[in-house]
This record gives structure tokens, sequence and C-alpha cells, in this order.
């Protein structure tokens, strides 16, 4: 399958650069999955647009303020994206030296060899060099916990532009993360569920819909772009999940009662549908999850999807092209750009609806 068959034009100006004023007013665009017409809505009319009986999957994964600023010795700036490590699962002491791969961005790479120098007196000295914008650093001087805590900002995507002193900033680390994130280790928000307030949990929990969790800690392969030809050369990257027994209870019975399991996000798509078999029904467990979802893919377990809008010839919009149907997807994202919906993580969303449920 060609990977420019997923691509689409869209205009600069139409990249969010800031959440909505209020989590819940970001705008909605509805997709029935029956090919009724589109329509559009407001994320708080969510509870409207679900039924009782229906089971939302949520992804309480926490981001890791990961993103360091730094400078060389020379005086040069450098930005250092720290990637997740076995720290955070608590399978190595916190101690003051530790080894980590990291993203850098500078005007002149920093050469193996080369030591780096950062905030709280903390020194990193650049080991290796992969070649495909990481590197191996060797931090001196605090455990990554409290260096990320005490110093690290947002790990914003390339697109969304913050300078030196943006008051932005300060808001952003508490507006890249849901309301409701709670095991760290991502390095990527899941951004359908930044729309959430604990208002419009509240009014979902009366209509009678009821709340599932996963954790799927977002990985670097979020940023990472599908470079092969064909999208179906393309692998990646594998993420640390969890899925509780209590959840695959909760998909069980929303089946035997004849409820509709929607997933907030392309995390607990993937999360869901790899556990589960080909009758659809889903075992709890933990491990990794790299499952690629290409149209053709016959969906077990999600009937409906919660999700922002995403980038071109991505392995997100991929995974929205199979369950929606490329063309139609495209259409409704040409749609959404005449309308003035804002894109990507801090951009608007939209709501691939299932049927109706009928009664078990």
């Amino acid at each position: 399958m060609d990977v420019r068959l997923f691509d689409y034009s869209l205009p600069p100006g139409r990249i969010a650069q800031e959440p909505a004023a209020r989590r819940d007013t970001a705008r909605l665009l509805l997709l029935p999955r029956d090919h009724g017409p589109l329509s559009h809505h407001v994320f708080k009319d969510l509870p409207d647009l679900l039924q009782a009986g229906d089971l939302l999957v949520l992804n309480d994964t926490r981001v890791v303020p990961a993103r360091l600023q730094g400078r060389r010795l020379s005086g040069g700036q450098v930005e250092i994206f720290v990637l997740p490590g076995r720290e955070e699962t608590g399978e190595v002491p916190a101690a003051e030296q530790w080894e980590r791969d990291c993203f850098l961005r500078a005007s002149r790479r920093p050469l193996p060899g080369e030591s780096l120098l950062l905030p709280g007196g903390v020194t990193a000295r650049v080991l290796v060099d992969h070649g495909d914008g990481r590197a191996r650093l060797l931090f001196t001087g605090q455990p990554p916990a409290r260096l990320l805590a005490q110093h690290g900002s947002a790990p914003l995507p390339p697109y969304i532009k913050r300078k030196a002193g943006d008051p932005r900033a300060a808001r952003d680390k508490a507006r890249y993360q849901t309301i409701f994130a709670r095991h760290e280790g991502a390095v990527a928000a899941p951004t359908a569920g930044l729309h959430f307030t604990q208002a419009l949990l509240d009014r979902l929990a009366v209509r009678g819909v009821e709340i599932a969790w996963v954790t799927l800690h977002v990985g670097p392969g979020t940023f990472r772009p599908v470079t092969a030809p064909r999208a179906e050369e393309h692998q990646l990257d594998p993420e640390q999940f969890v899925l509780p027994p209590a959840t695959a209870t909760a998909v069980a019975a929303t089946r035997a009662r004849g409820g509709r399991v929607v997933a907030c996000g392309t995390t607990v798509v993937r999360t869901l549908e790899s556990r589960s078999d080909t009758r659809g029904v889903v075992s709890p467990g933990a491990g990794l999850c790299e499952l690629f979802i290409l149209p053709g893919y016959r969906f077990r377990v999600v009937d409906g999807l919660l999700t922002n809008f995403h980038l071109p010839c991505s392995s997100l919009l991929m995974l929205v092209s199979a369950m929606g149907g490329r063309e139609r997807v495209l259409d409704s994202y040409k749609q959404a750009i005449a309308s003035g919906y804002r894109f990507y993580s801090y951009g608007d969303a939209m709501f691939m609806a299932p049927p109706p449920a009928r009664a078990a």
C-alpha cells in the first residue's frame, strides 16, 4: 500500500499552537461509521453522542517532562529530549550517574566525547551517536526523576513552536497532560484524552457510560515518520502497556449487554486489539505493544474511536483510515480544514461513532 495514498495538504495556520481555552470546548467532528452524514459538535457534547451501556476506554499514562535545555562548553544551546528508561519502572536504582538515549537538537550536532552543561549542576557526556537523531548520553549529578521534575519541560511535538521565555510554556506542563494521568512513562500525550474535564466524566457516568482504563506509554515512535515507500514495510517502535483484569472484564460485560466499546485514542485501540483473540475476547496482561493497523484490518474489539486529527502519511492516520475508510477519512479532513478545525496534538477532535447499540 503506497504511503502517498495517506497524504493531504494542510495550511500551516491550521496547526494548533495552543489548546482550547477550556479542554472540553474543543470542536468535535462526528463521522458515523454507518456512513451517515458528518456533523459538527463541541467535545462537551460527547455524553449526548454515547448511550447508556457503552464502555469508554481511556489511557491513563502520564507524560514525563522530558525536554531539557543545555549548553555546550563553547556556549551554544542544545535541546535534549530524554527518552524513557528502566528507572521509571523501578528496575534500576535512582543513581546520580546514569545513561539514556536522547534526541539532540542543536545548530551543530554534539560529537561523541563532548560534554554538555545542564541545569542543577548536571553534566551530560555524549557516548555514542546513533545516527538517526538519537545519541547515548551519560548524565552525572542528579537522578533522572529529580532532574526532569525540577528542570524538564513538556515534550511538545516539533510542530508546536515555543521560544525561550514564551509564557505559554508554563501552561504546557499542565495542558499537555490528561486530567486522569496516573502512571508516568510517556514522552507524548495521548492527545484525544486532553479534551476531558472532571465535569465531563461525571456527566458520562450520569448518562450510564462506563469508564475503563489501559496504560500505554507513548514512545518516541509517535514522532517517527513512515519513510518506507510502502506502508507494510514500516515497523512501529514497541511501547509498554498494561491492560488490567478489570478492563478485560468490562469489555466482556459490555459485549454481553449489547453495548459498544469506544476507544479514546489510537493508543487504546492498539492496546485492546493487541490483546484480543479472534472472537473479540480481551485478555489482561502487560508487555510491549507493536501492533500496526492498516486499512483492511478487521477490528475485533473496538466499535468507535475518539481521536485528534493526524499528520499526513503517519501510522496514526493509517489506523484511523482502517476504521473509517481511507477516502472517507481524507474527505472528512478536507471538510474539517474548510470548516476551520484546528489540527494535531493541541487541536480539535473527531468521533468515529459506531451504529446505535442493540439490546443483547
